[in-house]
């Protein structure tokens, strides 16, 4: 087990002191930037990483240093953005003249000067970082500040005199946050136009680094405009590491964040284009688990609406009849939302006012009983709305990766975004599951109102889908989304899915999914990800995949409960009702009750313990969550799984090194006695396991109470 404790994490130069593990006990320093060198040089750091400028001869990024593991990131000064304007490209700030790429000594600083053609610093401002979307706590979403505690570093660029008549009056902003107890610093970029024409910006990249050959796998960079095939982040030779190893010099090792497409924005005189935010996480170990842990700390930081998870059901049918039923049942067995499916005849964009009152009056029916309500909407995927709105290809005819597609970037849009938003502002629907948009499409359209051609045809769409997401989270609309938008407003996406799957024999259904589940939460916390439950047939599969009768497989689908349940992972029950008879409703009662009694827990951090094979004994344990402010005094919830036909008994090692015990824990299998066990020197234990066949338990770990006071 890696132990961060034990890594001289203290600043390079200010002191050697070990700092305690920020994914066990939570750093406290601000993020802060400091001047020095009598104002040559800035310094942002938070106590876990450290970036550092110089500002003249021109500003450029001289250091990244990861605190925690002692590492020096960069090896070579870059500029600090490259701009395309009207075809021609532009470096802003950097410096030139760096002897060797292999590494940076800072005694080359001196010697370097401002390339003649480049976009040169003239100022710089302090400030806080900004919330791109209103979000206020709900669900029973962690308790996180928003927006987010820490610095923000705005430096202006202006450019040189040798490039003014190329591109005089365009002026370029630069804006560094960096967050109060994680390792991770944010980047965007400002385009502006004060000159009296007009000027397009053909090409954009934020951020260019030259990181080292060990550094290179730690450093995690995402931003959020990366969908499907929008790839912002590139790794790519460096034409100036001239003593690498490699012979033909195309060691992956700059690392380049831009747009894919475009972003072919026209600058109007007196206009300004903001880009993506690029991510940087810096890593202090190769450990998925730490990586991983590292990421969704990350994620609850700078997305905290992701960790809203309530419990739903996805209902077959909208009729009253069947909404009021699905209501009720949820009511009574202890899930919290209903959400009237795809096929379900649910149209969000109806303008008719008996339709918009029929469905207010079931919300105001569920809201009556404590649940919520939302509904299905096919936003753009495979959705063929005509040649005129579709997107379009090279060969002028629809063309997407489905097939056909609405582009969103064109006038239909306006009238769907009406429409869907209309309906949720008059019937106070909750929230909202999208198909679509699955991004990366292009479009060559060029008579589409909100992109010109094909350059800006991503950037245009995504914008507007964000834009929509944002207008939901102003409202406090819950959203599913098929993919990755978490930083644009959206709660959930798939945890692990292929449609086809729940096609299979239910027992192969129960052991894809918990895989699934086992393999997303390295990346995801648990409330980032739905699963799926077919109670009726889904894609064929016949009564082998099927759940109905329920009282008929309860087996299984207690597994299903339990399994998502106990790893804290909503899933899609998609069906008509929830339980058909008592023994069914008690079953269903009994896995919610579960979960809400131990929510807290549930909703924290997955540490992966043994994947499941279906040979034997699978394990996922819940840790508490550092940051997490609450009395309650559990360090661990353990779910065990046997799917075999056999019983097991084996002891079971228990790494707890993130649950923060050092010395002892008191383990107890579900409501039973606890029993005392000794941490090794690996913070780990070994626990004896006696499970019956196909069978499911979980222990609880608390810290061991202190005697003699």
């Amino acid at each position: 087990m890696y132990c961060a404790v034990l890594v001289l994490a203290a600043a390079l130069g200010g002191g050697s002191l070990p700092q305690p593990d920020w994914l066990v006990t939570p750093c406290n320093q601000e993020a802060r930037v400091k001047e020095s060198d009598r104002g040559r040089t800035l310094e942002m750091a938070n106590g876990l990483i450290r970036r550092t400028f110089r500002v003249r001869p021109n500003f450029a990024t001289i250091a990244i240093d990861n605190l925690c593991s002692g590492a020096s990131v960069l090896r070579g000064v870059k500029p600090e953005a490259v701009i395309e304007i009207d075809g021609t490209r532009f470096e802003v700030g950097g410096l030139k003249g760096q002897p060797d790429y292999a590494y940076l000594d800072p005694a080359w600083i001196d010697a370097m000067t401002a390339a003649p053609e480049s976009f040169q610093y003239a100022g710089h401002s302090i400030g806080k970082p900004v919330v791109p979307f209103e979000w206020q706590p709900a669900r029973h979403a962690a308790n996180t500040v928003w927006p987010p505690r820490g610095v923000a570093l705005k430096v202006d660029f202006v450019p040189s005199e040798a490039m003014k008549e190329k591109c005089g009056g365009v002026r370029v902003s630069i804006i560094y946050e960096m967050y109060d107890g994680i390792c991770v610093m944010s980047k965007r970029v400002v385009v502006a136009n004060d000159g009296p024409g007009e000027r397009v910006l053909t090409g954009l990249s934020t951020e260019l680094l030259a990181v080292n050959e060990q550094e290179k796998g730690r450093l995690g960079v995402e931003s959020d405009y990366a969908f499907n095939t929008m790839v912002t982040t590139q790794w790519g030779p460096d034409a100036e590491y001239l003593t690498q190893v490699d012979y033909t010099y195309q060691m992956p090792l700059l690392m380049t964040s831009r747009y894919p497409t475009g972003p072919g924005v026209r600058l109007e005189p007196g206009g300004s284009f903001e880009s993506f935010r690029t991510f940087e996480l810096f890593h202090d170990s190769d450990d998925r688990e730490r990586r991983g842990l590292a990421r969704r700390r990350m994620m609850r930081t700078l997305a905290p609406h992701a960790t809203e998870n309530p419990i739903f059901m996805h209902v077959r049918k909208s009729d009253s009849a069947s909404v009021r039923r699905a209501v009720d049942q949820c009511a009574d067995t202890g899930f919290e939302m209903v959400i009237m499916t795809f096929w379900s005849g649910f149209d969000i964009e109806s303008e008719d006012p008996a339709y918009i009152a029929r469905v207010k009056s079931d919300v105001d029916y569920a809201h009556g009983k404590g649940i919520e309500l939302g509904g299905y909407t096919l936003m753009t995927a495979s959705r063929d709305i005509s040649p005129e709105f579709n997107c379009i290809g090279a060969d002028g005819k629809p063309s997407s990766m489905f097939g056909q597609s609405v582009c969103l970037a064109s006038e239909w849009s306006d009238g769907y975004f009406r429409r869907v938003l209309d309906f949720i502002d008059s019937t106070g629907l909750d929230m909202i599951e999208t198909d679509g948009p699955y991004h990366g499409d292009v479009c060559h359209s060029t008579v589409h109102k909100y992109h010109e051609g094909l350059a800006d045809s991503q950037l245009r769409q995504w914008e507007r889908c964000a834009w929509f997401y944002r207008e939901c989270r102003k409202r406090g609309v819950y959203i599913n989304s098929p993919d990755n938008y978490y930083f644009n407003g959206s709660n959930k996406c798939a945890m692990g899915y292929r449609e086809t799957n729940f096609s299979l024999p239910r027992e192969r259904q129960i052991l894809i999914s918990r895989q699934n589940i086992y393999d997303g939460t390295f990346e995801k916390t648990a409330s980032m990800g739905w699963m799926f439950v077919p109670l009726t047939e889904y894609h064929g599969g016949g009564a082998a995949a099927t759940f109905e009768p329920l009282c008929e497989h309860l087996e299984d689908y207690e597994w299903h409960l339990a399994q998502n349940f106990g790893c804290g992972v909503q899933a899609c029950y998609r069906g008509p009702r929830l339980y058909d008879t008592d023994e069914t409703r008690a079953v269903v009662a009994k896995w919610a009750g579960f979960y809400k009694k131990y929510r807290t827990i549930l909703d924290s951090d997955l540490i992966h313990v043994r994947r499941p094979d279906g040979r034997g004994i699978d394990c996922m344990m819940h840790v508490r969550n550092p940051e997490a402010d609450d009395p309650d005094p559990t360090r661990a919830l353990v779910m065990v799984f046997n799917p075999a036909p056999q019983k097991q008994r084996e002891n079971l090692r228990l790494p707890l090194y993130y649950t923060g015990l050092t010395e002892a824990a008191r383990v107890r299998e579900q409501e039973g006695s606890a029993k005392t066990f000794k941490l090794d020197r690996e913070y780990s234990i070994e626990m004896p396991v006696r499970m019956k066949p196909k069978s499911v338990t979980w222990f609880i770990i608390d810290a061991e109470k202190e005697t003699g006071k």
